[in-house]
């Protein structure tokens, strides 16, 4: 039987290198394709990295409720479409989500049988550490970053598991004993 997992996590608590060395070892499992409104970078294909939307494609599946969950970051819109999580669990794929703690809880709110898992970092100052360390944002980023942990940690007690991220591989064995053993 196919099962929904949606995992989320604070930005720079390595939620996407977990995952991505998860897939390594459990190709059986799918993740899944959000639905966006920013530009094509080089190299992305449109159905495989995102399905790439017009602002009023998007807007139009709001207005006819084909979203699971929608988000807007830095001015572009996010969302996880209805149809496509529903064709991979007929399917009988296994799906993982990856997405903010809002929208997973609106996804269980949706969903009942999702597994909601949350990334932790081993403490906020590990995490602020890891956002200064990548060198990709401003200061005003970073403490918006911060400022948003509060939030996600509130959000994550109603998740059904916490995965603490202190070292990559340890954080893959615990995802492996909640998804496989689920």
């Amino acid at each position: 039987m196919s099962k929904l997992f949606v995992i989320s996590g604070s930005s720079g608590v390595g939620k996407g290198t977990v995952i991505k060395e998860f897939l390594k070892k459990h190709p059986d499992f799918k993740l899944s394709i959000s639905c966006t409104t920013r530009g094509m970078r080089e190299g992305e294909v449109h159905g495989v990295n995102y399905f790439f939307l017009s602002k009023e494609e998007f807007k139009q599946f709001i207005d006819d409720e084909e979203f699971l969950e929608w988000a807007e970051f830095s001015g572009n819109h996010y969302g996880t479409k209805k149809s496509f999580v529903e064709e991979c669990l007929k399917n009988g794929d296994n799906l993982i989500l990856e997405i903010d703690t809002k929208g997973a809880l609106n996804v269980k709110r949706l969903m009942p049988d999702a597994v909601l898992i949350f990334i932790a970092p081993p403490s906020v100052e590990e995490l602020e550490a890891r956002l200064r360390g990548r060198h990709t944002e401003t200061e005003e980023a970073i403490q918006k970053r911060l400022a948003s942990i509060k939030l996600e940690i509130e959000n994550s007690k109603k998740f059904d598991y916490t995965v603490v991220n202190d070292k990559v591989e340890k954080a893959v064995d615990d995802l492996e004993k909640i998804m496989c053993q689920n």
